[in-house]
């Protein structure tokens, strides 16, 4: 199951969110979302456990907490809503290349 977690402070780590999450049982793995261009944390995260009732169980102990000073928002993460697969571009195809058209005489 995969877990949303907002909410967290800019000094919180990959590692940080570990560490709460791994006293409810196993996980495959733990992201927190940087800007691309600065680096810095966006504030939220997300957490995957394979076992459905460990992640309910984490979620239900730690939506509220607080870690590193800010209080947790911690919900199962849904599939993102509106936009396009291809990300920002639209499904337009690649910039440059060639575009076919006719022949040289």
């Amino acid at each position: 199951m995969n877990i949303y977690v907002g909410n967290l402070s800019p000094d919180v780590t990959e590692e940080d969110l570990r560490q709460a999450f791994e006293a409810f049982g196993q996980i495959t793995s733990v992201a927190v979302i940087k800007d691309k261009f600065s680096g810095e944390s966006r504030g939220f995260g997300f957490v995957e456990m394979p076992a459905k009732s460990e992640a309910q169980s984490s979620i239900k102990s730690l939506n509220g907490k607080e870690l590193k000073g800010r209080s947790l928002s911690v919900n199962e993460a849904r599939p993102r809503s509106g936009g396009s697969p291809g990300g920002s571009r639209g499904g337009r195809r690649p910039a440059g290349g060639r575009r076919g058209g006719g022949r040289y005489s």
